[in-house]
């Protein structure tokens, strides 16, 4: 608890400093409370990169179901049949959206300065909440698209 404290103490002088989000908002959506493990005098940058891991994360699954290949998991081929292109065009534009965020990420690994990383962490916090909003359309859609598959492939006749 101690670190943990620690951390959030850093974090809200640099808060202050940046009119940065509330910690606890972002340790909600990245799980920032992780890096109370290793001390850095790079705290904005690290919280970045902890950012960018999640959103990695989503991007790879986008990736997939805009370029599945034969190590996707089977599910993909199901939800990409039956995806509207609505749906098909929302994904685009989502993993559009988090690709440039990578490139940002990448250009604040190059050339550091603190004010940069509290202006990448203003924005994508932001952006996140929306890309969340999009998110959770597009997995209601599919968790509905897969129930109807299932469905399909219990039926014995």
């Amino acid at each position: 608890m101690e670190k943990l404290n620690r951390l959030k103490k850093q974090y809200e002088s640099l808060k202050k400093k940046y009119k940065l989000p509330e910690f606890s908002k972002l340790n909600e959506d990245f799980e920032i409370e992780k890096l109370q493990e290793h001390e850095t005098d790079f705290l904005l940058r690290e919280i970045r990169r902890t950012m960018v891991e999640k959103i990695s994360v989503v991007l790879k699954f986008l990736e997939i179901m805009i370029n599945p290949n034969e190590a996707s998991p089977p599910f993909v081929f199901a939800m990409i049949k039956e995806m509207k292109p609505e749906m098909k065009k929302s994904v685009e534009n989502m993993y559009k959206e988090l690709s440039l965020v990578e490139i940002s990420s990448i250009t604040l690994d190059l050339d550091y300065g603190e004010k940069s990383e509290a202006k990448f962490i203003k924005e994508h916090t932001k952006k996140w909440e929306v890309t969340k909003k999009d998110l959770r359309s597009l997995i209601k859609s599919m968790d509905t698209i897969w129930k109807l598959e299932s469905n399909k492939k219990s039926y014995v006749g």
